[in-house]
C-alpha cells in the first residue's frame, strides 16, 4: 500500500506540474504578445524576446532560449483556436505548433490521449503524414464525430498507403521479406490498420479440399469481433487476389469462427492500387491499401 500510494502521488504531481507549466507557458506567451502590441504585431518585436532570454537564462537557467520563449508565444496563439488537453505535455505540443489545420491537430491530439503516444512518437506520427494518410471519408466522419448517428467502419482509419520501415535494409522487396518488415514492426502495422487489431498468426496453415493453404497475416480485431484476414501483394492489385482473400475469409468464417463473432473481414496490402479491381468486387467486407517501404533512419531527438 505505501509503495501503490508512493506511484499514485508521483502520477499526481507529474500531472500538476505538467499542468502548472502549460499554464505559465501560456501566460507568457500572452505577456509577450501583449508586450509586442497584440496579435497582429506579435510576429515582431524579437528584440523583447532575445532580452528576456537573457535575463531568465541568468537567473534560472536553461529551458529559456529564444527559441523556446517564441514556442510559449506562438502557444498562447495556438490555443486560442484549440483546446490544450492537460494530459499532453509541453513536449507534444511544440510538435503540434506548427500545424495549421484545426481537424488535423483535434486527431493527433486524440490519438495521443488514446494511444498514450509520448512525443516521439506524435513526431514520426506527424512525419509520416498519418492523417493525410486517411480517407476522406473518415476524415469527414471525424468533423461529425458529436452526432449519434456517426458510425465508423474497421476501414476508416486503416492509411493509405501503409508505411513499413526496412530496418534490415533488404534490397529486393519480396512478398517473403514484406511479411518480415512487417513482423519486425508489427505494433506499428497494427496501429496503422486501425483500432482494436491484435496479432494471431503469420503462413496461418488451412486445409482447403486435399490441399494445405497458408494465410499470410491472421489478425483479430478486439473492437469490431472478428477474424481479419491479411494477404501481402508485392504487385498492382488483381482480381485473383479478391478471389484469394475471399476464399480465405469464407474458410475462416466456416472453420474458426465462433457463433458469437462477427463475419470475418479480408484486407489486401499491395504495392500499387488499381480501383476498378475493388469497384467490381461484390463483397463489402474486403477492403485494399497500398505499402510504401522506407529505409531506416537514424535520428537524434531532443526535448524541446
Amino acid at each position: 500500500n505505501v509503495l501503490v500510494n508512493n506511484e499514485v502521488y508521483k502520477k499526481a504531481k507529474d500531472y500538476s506540474k505538467n499542468r502548472s507549466d502549460l499554464n505559465a507557458y501560456y501566460n507568457v506567451g500572452r505577456l509577450i504578445v501583449e508586450a509586442q502590441g497584440g496579435e497582429t504585431r506579435a510576429k515582431y518585436g524579437d528584440k523583447l524576446i532575445e532580452e528576456y532570454s537573457k535575463k531568465l537564462t541568468k537567473e534560472l537557467g536553461k529551458g529559456y532560449s529564444i527559441k523556446n520563449l517564441k514556442r510559449m508565444r506562438q502557444f498562447y496563439l495556438f490555443k486560442k483556436r484549440s483546446a490544450v488537453p492537460t494530459q499532453l505535455s509541453w513536449s507534444h505540443y511544440c510538435e503540434l505548433l506548427s500545424i495549421e489545420n484545426s481537424n488535423k491537430i483535434d486527431y493527433y491530439i486524440s490519438q495521443c490521449i488514446k494511444n498514450n503516444y509520448g512525443y516521439r512518437e506524435l513526431r514520426e506520427r506527424i512525419k509520416s503524414k498519418e492523417y493525410e494518410r486517411l480517407d476522406e471519408s473518415t476524415r469527414n466522419k471525424m468533423l461529425e464525430e458529436s452526432k449519434d448517428e456517426v458510425r465508423y467502419d474497421i476501414s476508416d482509419f486503416i492509411k493509405h498507403p501503409i508505411i513499413l520501415h526496412n530496418k534490415n535494409n533488404y534490397e529486393k522487396i519480396t512478398e517473403k521479406y514484406l511479411k518480415q518488415i512487417i513482423l519486425e514492426d508489427i505494433d506499428n502495422f497494427l496501429l496503422q490498420l486501425g483500432e482494436g487489431f491484435s496479432y494471431v498468426g503469420n503462413e496461418y496453415k488451412i486445409k482447403v479440399g486435399d490441399r494445405y493453404n497458408y494465410i499470410d497475416l491472421l489478425l483479430y480485431n478486439i473492437k469490431f469481433n472478428c477474424y481479419v484476414v491479411v494477404e501481402l501483394k508485392v504487385t498492382e492489385l488483381k482480381a485473383e487476389h479478391i478471389g484469394q482473400v475471399k476464399k480465405y475469409m469464407g474458410y475462416v468464417d466456416k472453420n474458426i469462427k465462433t457463433s458469437n463473432q462477427e463475419e470475418t473481414i479480408g484486407i489486401v496490402i499491395c504495392k500499387s492500387d488499381n480501383e476498378y479491381v475493388i469497384e467490381y468486387c461484390s463483397d463489402d467486407r474486403i477492403f485494399r491499401t497500398t505499402y510504401e517501404v522506407r529505409e531506416e533512419e537514424f535520428q537524434y531527438m531532443y526535448d524541446c
